[in-house]
C-alpha cells in the first residue's frame, strides 16, 4: 500500500478514536489497538518525513463537545512519550533518582483550592480547555473539600472508578448497549454528568499524582507526595528508584497489578529532583521530565475449539471462545469473552481458527487478532438452556443474541444458584447442576420451593448420582439454611444494584425492622450513607411488583428470620483505616474482608498512607512495598488471625 495513503488512513482512523476517548463515553478501539496504529504513524512519518497538519502525533487530545462549560488551563497537560522496554527506562534515568508510579486509566482531573476550599475542578479536555465539574467532583467519594492550606493550590489526579463498582454498575444494565466497555468509560460518563447525584452513585475516586503551583516550596517529588498526604489527598502508588532496582521496581509492580482494585494501562516515571527536572524544558508535545511506560502484551497463537453461549438471568446469551490452553502473564488461559454477537461477527471467528490472545492490563483474557478468518460460525437459533427460539436485538448497532422466553431454564437458574450461594441462604452442596436438575424437572419453581423439596424424596432419590445418603445430605442443607439472617434474605433475593454491604446498611438503619424495610420509600432510602438513588429506585420497584410480593410472601412462610440483634460492636471500627495485600485464608477473597471491615464502621484502601490505621498481611515478614511503608510510618501490620481476634474481642 502507498505509504502516504496509508498516513492518511491511520490519521482519521486515530483522530476518530480520540474523538470517542476524550469526548464521550465510548470507545470504538482498545488501547492495544490504537498505540499500534499510533506506532505505525509514528514510524511512516519518521521515514517520510511528511507529518500532516492534523495528525494526532502532533496534538494532546481532541476539541471538548458537551454542554459543560470550558476553562483554559493555566499550564498545559502535555501528552507523555512512551515506551514498552524496561532497559529503556533505565538508560533514560541516567544516573538520576526518579519516582516510578501507576498510570491510571480513568480521567484527568485539576483541582484549585484558595483560602482551604475547593474551588474549581477541570477535566484534562484537549491539553489547553477543560470541561469545568466542579460540582460533580464535590461528591467524589474520597476527595477533600477543604484542606489545612489557606493560599492556592493546585493539584492534578485521575479520577477513577474501582473495578468492583464497575462491574456493580454494569451488572445493573439490562441493554448491553448502554453497558460500559471498560472503568475509563465509565468514570468518563460520571464524571462529565450534568447531574451530580448521579456521579455520586458511581462512587468516583480521585487519585493525585501532581503538585502543580508549589513546586518551588519542594526540591523533590517525594516531598510533594507526602504534601499531598498530610493534606488528606489519596496519592498515587509511588516507590523511588534508581538504576539499580528500577528493573527489579517494575517487576513488583506488574506483580501486584491482579491486586490492585483501580484499573492502570501502564506506569510514569519521573525525575525526583524538581530542580533538575524543571531545567529540562518541554517538546511542543512532551514534557521531558517523565515518560510513560505500557505494558508489553504478551501474545500467544492458539486455536479455537468451539464458541460456548452463556444464558444469563436478564435473557442476554454471550459468546465465550473457548480455545487450546496457552500460558499467559503467568497462568493458563483457555476461554475469552466475546462480548456479543457484533464483536464476534466483527473478528470472523470460526472454529479451527488460529487467534492471536492477550490480557488487557495484565488481567483480562482477549482475543487481539484472527488470523484465519473463516467466519463459519453459525449464531445459535435456540436458546442453548430452553431450546426456545432466539432473536438478535440491534441496540444502538451494537448486535446481541436474547432468549425471549420468559419461562427460560436459565433465568431461574443464575437466580436460585445466588439464592442459594454463601453469602445469601448458604444451602451447602447444592450445586449449579443439581439446581438444573431440580428446576427442570418442576421441582423448584420459587425461592420457598426449595424447603418443600421433601414431597418429591423418593423421586430425587432415584434420580442418577443421588440415593438415600444424597437425598439427606441435602435436606440437612436445606433444613439449617431455613433459619436465615435478614441480611442474607434481602442479599439473596438478587435486587438489583444491592448487594451484600448495602443489605447490611438497610438492614441496620432499619434495625431489623423487616415491614420497615420492605415499605420504605425511595426518599427514605437515599437518606443511609452509602444508598444512591438508583440503588434506592431498584429496591422500591421490586419491593412494589405484584410477582416479586407473592414470591416474597411464600419465602417468609417457610423461613425462619432470626431476630435482629442491635451488637455494641456494630461499629467497632469505626474512625479506623485499613490496608489489605496478599492473599487470605479465612475468608473467600479480599472482597468480603473489605465488607466485614466496612460493615464495622471502617474504611478500607489501596495504598498505605499516614491515615492508614492496620495493614492487615498473613505474610508478616513480606518485603512488599505496601509493607515496607507501613514499616517506615509505624503502622501495625496484622495478619487475619490478629484482626479475627480484634473482631471477636470488639477492638
Amino acid at each position: 500500500m502507498d505509504k502516504k495513503k496509508r498516513m492518511f488512513e491511520l490519521v482519521d482512523l486515530l483522530n476518530e478514536a480520540s474523538k470517542a476517548y476524550y469526548s464521550t463515553s465510548k470507545e470504538i478501539m482498545s488501547n492495544f489497538e490504537y498505540d499500534q496504529l499510533y506506532d505505525e504513524l509514528d514510524r511512516l512519518e519518521r521515514e517520510i518525513g511528511v507529518i500532516l497538519s492534523n495528525s494526532p502525533t502532533q496534538r494532546v487530545g481532541y476539541e471538548v463537545l458537551s454542554e459543560l462549560p470550558k476553562q483554559v488551563h493555566a499550564s498545559p497537560m502535555l501528552s507523555l512519550d512512551k515506551t514498552k522496554d524496561p532497559e529503556v527506562l533505565k538508560m533514560w534515568l541516567a544516573g538520576h533518582d526518579g519516582i516510578l508510579s501507576w498510570k491510571l486509566d480513568g480521567l484527568t482531573i485539576v483541582l484549585t483550592y484558595e483560602n482551604g476550599f475547593l474551588v474549581q475542578a477541570v477535566t484534562r479536555g484537549n491539553g489547553e480547555v477543560g470541561e469545568v465539574v466542579t460540582n460533580n467532583a464535590r461528591v467524589f467519594k474520597n476527595i477533600p473539600l477543604t484542606i489545612p492550606y489557606k493560599d492556592s493550590l493546585v493539584v492534578r489526579g485521575e479520577a477513577i472508578i474501582t473495578y468492583d463498582d464497575f462491574q456493580r454498575i454494569n451488572d445493573s444494565i439490562v441493554l448491553e448497549s448502554e453497558k460500559y466497555k471498560n472503568p475509563r468509560n465509565l468514570c468518563s460518563g460520571s464524571v462529565r454528568q450534568l447531574n451530580n447525584r448521579i456521579t455520586k452513585e458511581r462512587n468516583v475516586r480521585f487519585v493525585a499524582f501532581q503538585l502543580v503551583d508549589l513546586e518551588e516550596n519542594y526540591q523533590s517529588r517525594h516531598q510533594q507526595f507526602e504534601f499531598l498526604e498530610s493534606l488528606g489527598f489519596e496519592v498515587v502508588k509511588h516507590v523511588k528508584v534508581s538504576t539499580k532496582n528500577i528493573i527489579a521496581t517494575i517487576q513488583s509492580f506488574a506483580n501486584e497489578i491482579k491486586e490492585n482494585p483501580y484499573p492502570s494501562d501502564g506506569l510514569v516515571l519521573a525525575y525526583d529532583d524538581l530542580i533538575y527536572s524543571r531545567s529540562l524544558g518541554r517538546t511542543s508535545k512532551f514534557p521531558r521530565d517523565s515518560v510513560a511506560f505500557k505494558w508489553q502484551d504478551e501474545l500467544k497463537e492458539t486455536r479455537i475449539k468451539e464458541i460456548e453461549w452463556s444464558a444469563s438471568r436478564t435473557g442476554l446469551i454471550n459468546p465465550v471462545a473457548i480455545f487450546e490452553p496457552i500460558e499467559l502473564e503467568g497462568t493458563t488461559v483457555s476461554r475469552a469473552s466475546l462480548h456479543n454477537v457484533s464483536v464476534l461477527e466483527s473478528l470472523k471467528i470460526g472454529i479451527g481458527d488460529r487467534v492471536l490472545v492477550y490480557k488487557a492490563n495484565m488481567i483480562i483474557p482477549q482475543i487481539e487478532r484472527n488470523l484465519d478468518m473463516s467466519n463459519n460460525l453459525e449464531i445459535p437459533k435456540t436458546c442453548p438452556l430452553c431450546k426456545q427460539p432466539t432473536i438478535i436485538r440491534d441496540d444502538q448497532g451494537i448486535r446481541t443474541l436474547y432468549c425471549p422466553n420468559e419461562n427460560c431454564m436459565a433465568k431461574h437458574l443464575k437466580s436460585f444458584t445466588h439464592f442459594v450461594s454463601r453469602d445469601a441462604l448458604n444451602v451447602e452442596g447444592l450445586s449449579e447442576a443439581t439446581l438444573e436438575k431440580l428446576i427442570d424437572l418442576g421441582y423448584i419453581k420459587e425461592y420457598a420451593d426449595l424447603f418443600k423439596l421433601d414431597r418429591y424424596r423418593l423421586r430425587i432419590e432415584s434420580l442418577e448420582g443421588f440415593g438415600k445418603k444424597s437425598y439427606a445430605n441435602l435436606a440437612e442443607s436445606i433444613e439449617n439454611a431455613r433459619k436465615a439472617s435478614l441480611v442474607s434474605v434481602i442479599y439473596g433475593l438478587g435486587i438489583p444494584n444491592i448487594g451484600l454491604a448495602n443489605a447490611k446498611l438497610i438492614v441496620k438503619h432499619f434495625k431489623g425492622d423487616f415491614n420497615a424495610i420492605r415499605n420504605s420509600s425511595v426518599d427514605l432510602l437515599i437518606q443511609i450513607d452509602g444508598i444512591g438513588r438508583v440503588m434506592a429506585e431498584g429496591f422500591v420497584g421490586w419491593m412494589n411488583n405484584p410477582k416479586n410480593i407473592e414470591i416474597l410472601d411464600h419465602l417468609l412462610e417457610v423461613l425462619e428470620l432470626e431476630k435482629y440483634q442491635v451488637s455494641n460492636q456494630d461499629a467497632i471500627f469505626e474512625n479506623l483505616t485499613f490496608c489489605i495485600t496478599g492473599s487470605v485464608e479465612h475468608f473467600s477473597n479480599r472482597s468480603e474482608l473489605k465488607e466485614i471491615i466496612e460493615s464495622r464502621g471502617g474504611k478500607v484502601t489501596s495504598s498505605v498512607t499516614k491515615k492508614t490505621n492496620y495493614l492487615i498481611n498473613n505474610d508478616l515478614m513480606s518485603t512488599s512495598s505496601k509493607n515496607k511503608k507501613a514499616q517506615e510510618l509505624n503502622i501495625p501490620i496484622i495478619n487475619e488471625e490478629m484482626f479475627l481476634e480484634m473482631l471477636e474481642k470488639g477492638m
